[in-house]
Order: C-alpha cells, then sequence, then structure tokens
C-alpha cells in the first residue's frame, strides 16, 4: 500500500501517468499525458506570430520559447491557435498544458483586452471546463490547476474593454458580462443562466448596492464572469468534506467598493442541507466562509453579501456539506432548548441563593451544593455565549469579535465540564473516604484549580497555538477549527475524558446503592433498592455531563438525523434537567 508507479505513455503523446497501490491494486494518480504539439498549436504562424526560432516537436506549452513567441500575438486577436486546441482531446495533460497556456495569456495580453480577445480567449476556457470532461481535472498533476485557471480568467476579463457602456461575451460554460457605473448608477446587476450538465441550466445573480455605487469617486466599471462547473474542479483544494453548490461567480470592482450581493441557484435542492456563503481566498487558495455571510437560504437557492477585496476575495460560491444534517425540527429543539435552559438555570441560580442558608449546614452538602451552582453558572454563560456567537457570525464580518466570542465559548463549556468532574470527585470522597475529612479551604482551593484554572489553561494555550496561523476558527462558524489544525480536539478530548470518569463514578454509585439489598431475599426490598437505583442514574445522568456521551454517535453516523435530535434533545435541555434533579426534586 502506498507505492507508486510511473509509466510512460503511449508513443503518439508525451508524459507520462503516475499510479498508487491501494488495497491490491493500482490506481491511477495523476495522468501528464499530452498530444497537444507546439508546431500545430502555431501553423498559422503567418497570421498571428513571427517565429524567429523553430520549437521542437511534442513539446510542453509550458515552455518559455513558446510563450516568447506568445508576445508577438498580433494585438488584434489570437485565434490562429483555437481550432487546433478545440479539436484536441480535453485530457488530463492537456488540460494542465491549456491552463498554463491561459495564464501566460492573461500575463502577457491582458492590456486592452477587446471583445474578440475576450470571445477567443472564453472559447479555450470553454473548452476544459465543458461538463462532459470535468472529471478529468482529477487526474490533472498540479492540483492548483483550478485556482491557476480561475485567477487567469479574473485578470484577463478584468481587462476586458466595453463598448457604449456594456459588453458581453458567452460560451457555454463561462460567461463575462461588463457595465459602466457611476454614484447616480442605480440598480447594477449582472444575470447569468448558464449549462451546468446534461440535465439543466442554474443561474446566478450579482447585484451592486445602491449606497455602494455612492463612494465612486469617478465613472468606472464593473465586470462579473459566471463559472457554472468551476467549482467542482475547486473542491480538490478544499480539506474539509464539502462541495460547490452553485456557480462561481467572479466580479472585478474598483477599490472603493467592497459589498456586493449574490444570488446562487442551488445544483443539489435537498430541503435538509445548509448553504454556506463563501469567498475563494486567491492567496491561500481555499474557501472562506470569513468572507461573506449567509442573507437568505431556501431549498433552492442562497443570499449573499460577500467582501469584494482585488487581492483576496474575487470570487464567490456556495458550499453544502453533506455531512451535516439540516431540519426545522433539529433549528426549533435547539432554540425552545437554549431558551428553556437559560431561564431554568436562572431560576435554579435563584433558588439556590434563596435556600443556601438551609442547605449548606454540614460540609459535604456545602460542597456539593457549591458545585451544582458553577455547573449552573457556567452552562449559563455557555448558552448565553453560545446564541451571542451565532450572532457575530450571521450579522457581520468581524474576525476579532469571532475569535473572542469562541475563546470564552470553549473555556466556559470547559469549566462546566470541569465542574462536573468536581462533583464526580466529590461523590466519590463521599462514598469511599468516610472517614477522610476535607476542610472547606481545602476543597474550595482544589475546586477552583480544577474548576476554573485548568479550563483556562486549556483555552489559552489553544488560541496561542493556532490562531498565529489562522487556524484557531473553523469556517462557517464562531467554534473551533477542525479540519486544519484539529483545534476541536482541545474540548473533545477533556469532555470525552471526564465523561468516561464520570461514568465509573455513577457505576460505583450504582453497585454502592445496590450492595445494601444483597441477602435479604425480600421482593419489596429488592423494588425498592431498584426504584432508589434508578433515581440516583436519573439525577447524576445530567448532573455529570453524561447525556454528552450522545454526541459520540453523531460523529460514527453524522447524517443521521435521529442521532441529532436525540444529541440536541438531551443537551439543548440540560439547564432544565439540572433544575428538576438537582434542585426541584431535592428534598432538603
Amino acid at each position: 500500500n502506498g507505492a507508486i508507479c510511473i509509466q510512460p505513455c503511449s508513443p503518439s503523446f508525451h508524459g507520462d501517468t503516475s499510479f498508487v497501490c491501494e488495497n491490491r491494486k493500482w490506481q491511477m494518480l495523476s495522468d501528464a499525458c499530452a498530444n497537444l504539439d507546439v508546431q500545430s498549436l502555431f501553423q498559422h504562424w503567418s497570421s498571428c506570430l513571427v517565429v524567429t526560432e523553430a520549437s521542437s516537436s511534442f513539446c510542453s506549452l509550458v515552455v518559455s520559447n513558446v510563450f516568447s513567441s506568445l508576445q508577438r500575438i498580433s494585438e488584434t486577436d489570437f485565434s490562429c491557435i483555437i481550432p487546433d486546441i478545440l479539436s484536441s482531446p480535453a485530457i488530463p495533460g492537456n488540460i494542465a498544458d491549456i491552463v498554463g497556456l491561459l495564464k501566460k495569456i492573461s500575463l502577457l495580453l491582458s492590456e486592452n483586452v477587446t471583445r474578440a480577445k475576450m470571445q477567443s480567449y472564453s472559447r479555450i476556457a470553454n473548452h476544459i471546463l465543458n461538463s462532459s470532461i470535468i472529471s478529468n481535472w482529477a487526474f490533472v498533476r498540479d492540483r492548483n490547476a483550478g485556482s491557476e485557471l480561475l485567477d487567469s480568467v479574473n485578470l484577463f476579463a478584468g481587462k476586458l474593454l466595453l463598448r457604449n457602456g456594456s459588453e458581453s461575451v458567452q460560451e457555454p460554460f463561462i460567461a463575462t458580462k461588463g457595465y459602466s457605473i457611476h454614484r447616480n448608477t442605480s440598480g447594477t446587476s449582472f444575470d447569468f443562466s448558464m449549462e451546468f450538465n446534461n440535465t439543466g441550466n442554474i443561474s446566478g445573480h450579482v447585484a451592486i448596492p445602491d449606497e455602494e455605487l455612492l463612494k465612486l469617486p469617478r465613472a468606472s466599471k464593473a465586470i462579473s464572469i459566471a463559472l457554472p462547473t468551476l467549482g467542482a474542479v475547486m473542491e480538490s483544494a478544499q480539506s474539509e468534506p464539502a462541495f460547490v453548490n452553485g456557480m462561481v461567480l467572479s466580479v472585478s470592482l474598483p477599490e472603493e467598493l467592497r459589498r456586493v450581493l449574490l444570488t446562487f441557484e442551488k445544483v443539489n435542492k435537498l430541503a435538509r442541507v445548509e448553504a454556506r456563503c463563501v469567498g475563494w481566498h486567491s492567496a491561500e487558495r481555499r474557501w472562506d466562509s470569513r468572507a461573506c455571510r449567509t442573507q437568505s437560504d431556501t431549498a433552492s437557492s442562497a443570499v449573499c453579501v460577500c467582501t469584494h477585496q482585488r487581492r483576496t476575495y474575487r470570487s464567490f460560491s456556495i458550499l453544502m456539506s453533506p455531512a451535516t444534517p439540516r431540519s426545522a425540527a433539529l433549528d426549533y429543539i435547539t432554540r425552545v432548548g437554549l431558551g428553556l435552559s437559560i431561564l431554568s438555570l436562572v431560576l435554579c441560580l435563584v433558588i439556590e441563593a434563596v435556600v443556601w442558608h438551609h442547605v449548606t449546614k454540614t460540609e459535604i452538602t456545602y460542597m456539593r451544593h457549591f458545585c451544582l451552582v458553577n455547573i449552573a453558572a457556567s452552562l449559563l454563560v455557555a448558552d448565553v455565549l453560545f446564541i451571542l456567537a451565532a450572532i457575530v457570525h450571521n450579522t457581520a464580518l468581524n474576525y476579532q469579535l469571532c475569535v473572542a466570542a469562541t475563546f470564552f465559548l470553549h473555556f466556559f463549556y470547559l469549566a462546566l465540564f470541569f465542574w462536573m468532574f468536581t462533583l464526580g470527585l466529590l461523590i466519590l470522597y463521599g462514598l469511599l473516604l468516610i472517614f477522610f475529612k476535607i476542610t472547606r479551604s481545602v476543597f474550595l482551593a482544589a475546586a477552583f484549580s480544577i474548576g476554573y484554572g485548568c479550563p483556562l489553561v486549556i483555552s489559552i494555550l489553544t488560541v496561542a497555538i493556532t490562531e498565529p496561523k489562522n487556524g484557531y476558527l473553523r469556517s462557517g462558524a464562531c467554534w473551533l477549527n477542525w479540519y486544519e489544525t484539529k483545534a476541536l480536539l482541545a474540548f473533545v478530548v477533556p469532555a470525552l475524558s471526564i465523561i468516561v470518569v464520570n461514568l465509573a463514578v455513577v457505576v460505583v454509585v450504582v453497585v454502592k446503592t445496590g450492595r445494601s439489598s444483597v441477602g435479604e431475599g425480600c421482593k419489596s426490598q429488592d423494588l425498592s433498592s431498584m426504584i432508589r437505583i434508578s433515581k440516583n442514574v436519573a439525577l447524576l445522568t445530567p448532573l455529570l455531563g453524561l447525556t454528552w456521551g450522545f454526541g459520540l454517535a453523531t460523529i460514527l453516523d453524522s447524517r443521521s438525523l435521529a442521532f441529532h435530535i436525540t444529541f440536541a434533545l438531551l443537551n439543548a435541555f440540560q439547564g432544565f434537567f439540572i433544575l428538576l434533579f438537582g434542585t426541584l426534586l431535592d428534598r432538603k
């Protein structure tokens, strides 16, 4: 497994093909076989080129002497090379060469891009963006080829000259539109409806808000490019299992204009799947949700408000994660559960404050209620921060606020678990160390060190290690990153470890509780013992956080809506369970 085999191409091609051994079978890794020939590409040299040096046959298009010849192309057009390109098969090796050709054209011939030039450029790009051959991109050796093509198209189309204030160049799989704009222009927008595959078309809409146009100091131009199939190519650059669910829309705007409104028709219109608005970070070559926020999301389309920046964010789309089920019931349970949990925790703390002196007369009851109050307080703050983090992410593109919200959310959820861990240790102390007495001051020092000290150290180390590399936040939410830096492990590992320890505590409580009835032989005694055990388990399950163990089920089968609903029910209502079992059912 993992062995690499490189095989030369057939005699009519140049390059090689790479294979990797997986499960005792050779799987194609990359295919660099190409049959495009420099000689045939420039056979019409008399009308387009003045070639001073003959170039060797079967040479890759990315050789420097070919591109030095490109600089001598007529300023009018370079359509002479199109017939040979369109007649060549769009195999991975040829795709890579054509991407290199388009990149050089964008760098060397992007001055005074006329309609004729744009048409020629679009026809070449369209040849390798056809939906029927898009799967061939998976075997292109350069994994950044899709990103390079997108940058090249954006650069070249951004220099398009406008005749009479507008221009439009359309091919089946790439379309470019441009308009002259000024501060008094209203309703500037671009509409695209393009073929996606043999089954139908998808549409996209780009609009510049009127308040943005007021920022223009002088007349300028706005260019938009639509690429319905390129999104499938860009997925290979994603480290998370998400795929593009609409066309890629690029915009070229003056520096003064930053905000743009985009509407994407969804390719996959499953109602349970949520859309995530993203921008392509051209420097980091990845989709970044910090560039956009979702304004509306329906089963068929999504509306995004995105920030346009020439150096980073010029292209936008929507992502869909197949591993994340979307359900109105799940959203409803989360909202209702969190609201009820917050109200229950406030009521719990009020009741504890009122009866504090009556229920803390002994050392062990004082310690128990002290843990209960800190569990309730930590969960209350965490629930409130959970709501605030969602508001921060959905209403503003403020990265610093999102980092701050994630830090405190991480800290207080960890504090919740470590206080539940402290309560578990206290229960073991009461059951097993009957003759060992601990003073109140020692307990408070140990409890605060465990309950707040450990979470603080973990939270600070997590943000200090991952944030300098921009790996603290996950894309799409104000929460810890998983796919790039595994920062989420700083929450998952302590939480699961504490759940395992507290589960052992419950087992000890069950054994101790049931032991008193052994040998008595009375059915009524056995029944009362079972009832007592059941009450203890029901009481300790929410207080020790065992309901969070159902999160493992959502990891093992992330697409199961039933697991997600069960997990949401048990944890969104945890505050209510703490009020019920920790306070209201306490006879004292």
